[in-house]
């Protein structure tokens, strides 16, 4: 999807009065991390030319703006035989999911300022076997500049990381899940997106990202434990057919499926990034 200066001259993300301020206004951030900070200073780096990134070491990596978690601890496993593994994910990045974490949502960037992206829903309930695939590949958008090794508000950029999963919410009555939800006639938008499509529908079905937010909180809320500058309401929510502010959109039936899905028991989590930052 090409994005031209006249797509970016549009007005991003036009909400009615009384509608959703931190899914809008915070949208200019919509999105990072379960967790502290890292707190290095400047913006976004570039990424290196192919050269030097064939030259660079791999311990010289893009780090993620929110913490790693704790490595996973091993398992038992017959002799011979290891735990499936998240493919695409190196080992810094799968260091950084939570041991407890059973369900992990990957969503793969094309580019480090693409914003097109799949999203793939793994869980791992035998430690022995290791991650499966439990969903399809799903097509989604990100931020319209792509993505932030450390976000800031209004970088239309999507914050890379992993990121707990704690509360979801919607203009419409949740499918059938366990996960935690609320219904609100605050998750309601209208306008237009980058690309002229309409916005209307976009929250009728969301799941907070942990990224600068106290996590199981409501979606709506807009306490920013990282200050005001770091910007947050970062969500998965129903995708309007083009880039977003930073967060991540699914079709409307994924973000059904998805709510299905997921289990707060199962401390999910999403693992997000370009394919080069998510290979590290």
């Amino acid at each position: 999807m090409s994005h031209t200066s006249a797509v970016r001259r549009r007005p991003p993300y036009a909400v009615r009065a009384g509608t959703c301020v931190a899914a809008i206004v915070l949208l200019a951030a919509c999105g990072d991390s379960a967790g502290t900070d890292a707190d290095t200073a400047g913006g976004s780096p570039r990424k290196p030319s192919a050269a030097a990134s064939s030259a660079a070491p791999r311990t010289g990596h893009r780090q993620a703006d929110g913490p790693p978690g704790r490595a996973a601890a091993s398992a038992p496993r017959a002799p011979g035989a290891r735990p499936a593994r998240i493919p695409g994910l190196g080992s810094l990045t799968r260091g950084r999911i939570p041991a407890g974490a059973r369900q992990a949502l990957v969503v793969t960037g094309d580019s480090y300022d693409s914003s097109l992206s799949t999203a793939v829903l793994y869980a791992r309930d035998d430690p022995t076997k290791g991650w499966r695939a439990v969903t399809p590949r799903w097509e989604a958008h990100n931020g319209l500049n792509g993505w932030a090794d450390k976000h800031w508000e209004n970088d239309l950029r999507t914050p890379v990381g992993v990121y707990g999963l704690t509360a979801a919410g919607g203009l419409f009555a949740p499918p059938n899940t366990v996960f935690p939800y609320e219904r609100d006639p605050a998750y309601s938008v209208s306008g237009e997106g980058f690309d002229g499509e309409p916005l209307e529908g976009s929250f009728d079905y969301v799941v907070a990202i942990d990224y600068n937010r106290t996590p199981g909180v409501s979606p709506l809320d807009q306490e920013r434990p990282l200050g005001q500058e770091r910007g947050g309401g970062i969500w998965l929510h129903v995708d309007h057919g083009g880039p977003t502010q930073g967060c991540v959109s699914l079709s409307e039936g994924h973000m059904r499926e998805l709510l299905r899905l997921l289990d707060p028991r199962k401390n999910p989590v999403v693992v997000m990034g370009d394919a080069e930052w998510l290979e590290g």
